[in-house]
């Protein structure tokens, strides 16, 4: 593999275009992706097994009315009920749903919302996801911010009064390192109370290393639970192995993170299944190790920079708040992120209902919190974004819009002793 190539994707050659034609055209020049690449750590776990099994049985058609009604009025809400909570037969129940979702909410999480913020400090990225704005072949400026960069970036964020931040890197080792991001979170320790990652998925001492830097929790997303639409996706580079990245959350709660987030990028599969299977996944995850801390994100698939091939299957906003809301009620300790992909008016609404945490002064972009929160020009060396954003609120207007809504904006409810 040329390496220098698949990091760097500027000018691709014969040899390279070739090679992404058959990758896109020839599903035998693929690699299993159920089989684990050297080095990759394999964990004794029945989760994915449970999961894929209850999610490829899931037939949502096969629920009724009686069944979304027979589900919302049970005080516990069952595996079953939970399916028929994701059917379309639960679509005209939808005000009986937030109902029901906004009283589990405030029973567990008060009229509180969780803020934080992300700050991609890589883009280089060795995987050939045919959906991501950082794949291998995407011609993008490419950056990788050093350490005086990510503490000049962390700074600017800082002032602005967060105390929350999630370190984002593309996936690529060879530029992006353990150690590399290792640094990253010690910087970040500097300056915020709550550290998160979301990097490729590592082995479990990789994860401790990195806890013992300063990291708190790890968000992971699946992307797609079914694996045969994850093998149409995922092309190339060590995100394609399906079953590493599944256990992922479960090697970083070994590794002793304080809790860990799963999802599903909306819009790539079947809705449904994949929320049902991203619900599953936490729930199980919950039982098997009551310590962690669980959460779900919700995001829909976004237009990307250099690709008009791909949009979203249609989930409509609706469907969002029906999947949401179904989370909440399933899962009623859990806690629910809802990005910046969204719309202002839909995070105003959500929040009130099930939502329990959002970003704000979202930037997917590297090295270029300068320009966009002190109005500075844009600086030549800045990277290209993952994806395009839909709710640019800065923290304080996001803070003043939570509060107008009659709720508490919290930035940190953790005190290290």
């Amino acid at each position: 593999m040329d390496n220098r190539f698949f990091v760097d994707g500027n000018h691709l050659s014969h040899t390279a275009l070739e090679k992404k034609h058959k990758l896109e055209t020839d599903p035998a020049s693929r690699t299993d992706h159920m089989k684990y690449s050297d080095g990759m750590e394999q964990i004794k776990s029945e989760i994915m097994s449970k999961v894929l099994s209850e999610m490829d049985s899931y037939d949502y058609t096969e629920y009724s009315a009686m069944d979304v009604r027979t589900a919302l009025m049970h005080e516990t809400c069952t595996i079953d009920d939970f399916k028929a909570l994701l059917s379309p037969a639960a679509e005209p129940f939808l005000e009986q749903m937030a109902q029901k979702a906004r009283v589990a909410t405030s029973r567990h999480f008060g009229n509180t919302v969780y803020l934080f913020t992300p700050l991609y400090i890589a883009n280089y990225c060795e995987n050939y996801c045919v959906y991501c704005g950082f794949n291998c072949y995407n011609n993008i400026k490419r950056m990788k911010l050093n350490f005086e960069q990510i503490e000049r970036e962390m700074q600017i964020i800082h002032k602005s009064g967060m105390e929350e931040i999630l370190l984002l890197t593309g996936e690529s080792r060879s530029k992006s390192d353990i150690p590399y991001i290792g640094e990253a979170c010690k910087l970040a320790r500097k300056y915020f109370r709550m550290v998160g990652l979301e990097i490729y998925p590592v082995n479990t001492d990789e994860y401790k290393f990195l806890h013992e830097c300063g990291a708190d929790y790890v968000t992971v997303f699946q992307e797609t639970y079914d694996s045969n639409r994850y093998a149409d996706l995922h092309l190339l580079g060590h995100k394609r192995v399906y079953p590493y990245r599944f256990d992922a959350q479960e090697r970083a709660i070994l590794g002793g993170m304080r809790g860990v987030a799963c999802s599903a990028l909306l819009g790539l599969s079947d809705f449904r299944k994949d929320a049902f299977a991203s619900a599953l996944h936490v729930y199980y995850l919950q039982r098997k190790y009551p310590h962690a801390e669980m959460s779900l994100s919700c995001p829909r698939l976004r237009p990307i920079i250099n690709n008009d091939r791909i949009h979203p299957l249609d989930v409509h906003e609706t469907q969002l708040c029906q999947i949401i809301c179904a989370y909440r009620i399933f899962l009623p300790y859990v806690g629910i992120t809802v990005s910046s992909r969204e719309s202002e008016q839909f995070r105003n609404g959500i929040v009130k209902i099930a939502a329990t945490k959002v970003s704000a002064g979202v930037s997917t972009g590297i090295g270029d919190h300068e320009s966009k929160y002190n109005g500075k020009a844009s600086d030549s060396t800045e990277g290209d974004e993952q994806f395009e954003i839909n709710d640019d609120r800065a923290l304080d207007a996001m803070y003043q819009d939570i509060e107008n809504e009659g709720l508490q904006p919290v930035l940190n409810d953790y005190i290290y002793m």
